[in-house]
């Protein structure tokens, strides 16, 4: 795996049943048992493991972007690899599922092929829903993954040393998108290492909130600031003067 300096850009890997019409203009952009082997020089000191809002183009989206921009800065001489979580982030919010394995999947890789690297879980919108899905203690009902995909194990989340969350879908909003979608619950190997952020307002996390520009103001209103200080705190490999 190849990785960069944060002294320079940042490499990025490419890699909620049908809502109403009305959710797309809300939307619209404004292996387990995998032995672990010693680190290597193409292993980044931090991975960063993320999965983008619905209909953001693959990659880790606007808010995924600002959240490694401001995560970098705050980690000088240290290197930094992102993964863009591969899933549709489509209506379909089904398909999310697809999101989680592939998540599970990338973590456990770099949990075993880099064990000194310090993980990073991170999501936007739907992509909040397939970070905090991913830390699940046991696969909900309503939740279809391949066969043979169950929780990541102990060992595994040993090696994530923070969650982010931008505007996790709640449940009245989930029972909107797909009644059949599982409460987002974060996982209790996770809990303590995971940070939710919901923007005032935001009709996707905010109980009664109406405001649509809110769900898109992540990557400006400081929280994802905010979410940088959280995971450089808890992250072993941070310098000492940034936490």
């Amino acid at each position: 795996m190849s990785h960069v300096s944060t002294t320079s850009s940042t490499r990025i890997s490419m890699g909620l049943g049908a809502a109403a019409v009305s959710l797309a203009a809300l939307f619209a952009p404004s292996a387990t048992g995998i032995a672990a082997a010693a680190p290597t020089p193409a292993c980044a000191d931090v991975e960063v493991v993320f999965a983008r809002g619905t209909f953001e183009a693959p990659g880790v989206g606007d808010t995924g972007q600002a959240f490694v921009n401001a995560l970098t800065s705050r980690l000088p001489g240290k290197t930094v690899d992102v993964y863009g979580v591969n899933y549709p982030a489509s209506l379909d919010f089904s398909a999310a599922a697809n999101g989680v394995a592939d998540a599970a999947n990338k973590i456990e890789a770099v949990a075993a092929s880099c064990p000194t690297t310090d993980i990073v879980l991170g999501g936007y919108s739907q992509g909040a829903a397939v970070a905090g899905y991913t830390t699940f203690d046991a696969v909900p009902a309503g939740l279809n993954l391949p066969a043979g995909l169950g929780p990541m194990p102990a060992s595994t989340a040993a090696h994530v040393d923070a969650v982010v969350l931008f505007g996790t879908p709640d449940n009245w909003f989930l029972n909107l998108v797909d009644r059949g979608a599982p409460p987002i619950t974060v996982g209790q190997q996770y809990s303590a290492k995971t940070l939710q952020l919901c923007a005032a307002g935001d009709p996707v996390c905010f109980a009664g909130g109406l405001d649509r520009g809110a769900h898109s103001s992540y990557k400006v209103n400081g929280m994802a600031d905010q979410a940088a200080d959280f995971a450089v705190a808890h992250l072993a490999s941070a310098p000492s003067s940034a936490v």
